[in-house]
Parts: C-alpha cells; structure tokens; sequence
C-alpha cells in the first residue's frame, strides 16, 4: 500500500541531474547581460556628456514655410534670407536685363 506522502515525494520527471549546466549557464548569462549592460550606460553618459548645451535652430518643414513667405513677402518687416542674386528669379532677371 502507498501512502498519500509516498505519492507525493514520487519523483515523476525522470532523473534531474542531466541537467546540471543549466544553473552556471544561466549565472553566466545573468553576469554577461549585466556587464554589457553596465559598459553601455558609461559609454552612453560619456557621449552625452560631449554634447554642446545647446543646438542651433533647425528649419523645420513648418519654419520653412515661414521663411519662404519672408522672401515672398518683404514687406512684413523681415529681413529676406536669401539675396537677389541666389534666387532663381534674379538670376533670369539679370540675363534678360
């Protein structure tokens, strides 16, 4: 006759020890994942510490609209980024007068 703790002490997966790498393999993995993790931040911290405080504007898609209806429109009171000379118009213009 088995008894319920016979039962349950049973063991039913077969033999354990077959898989003995599997504790130092996974601690290995752990230490590694852990170390590149580690020299990651310091070398991320490094470069963002090498970068200036500020940037200088961008044009962006909107701000080039602006900038474009600057040109377009000098009588808004700003002042035109472009010169006569570097646009296409005044380039023909010269040309033909």
């Amino acid at each position: 006759m088995l008894t319920t703790a016979q039962v349950l002490a049973e063991n039913n997966f077969g033999d354990t020890r077959t898989g003995g790498l599997a504790g130092p393999m996974g601690l290995f993995l752990i230490v590694a994942l852990a170390t590149v993790t580690v020299l990651l931040i310091r070398n991320m911290n490094a470069r963002l510490r090498r970068l200036p405080d500020r940037f200088p504007p961008q044009a962006g898609p909107a701000d080039h609209d602006r900038a474009d209806a600057a040109v377009a429109d000098p009588t808004d009171g700003t002042v035109s980024q472009e010169s006569p000379a570097e646009s296409p118009n005044g380039s023909q213009q010269r040309r033909n007068g």
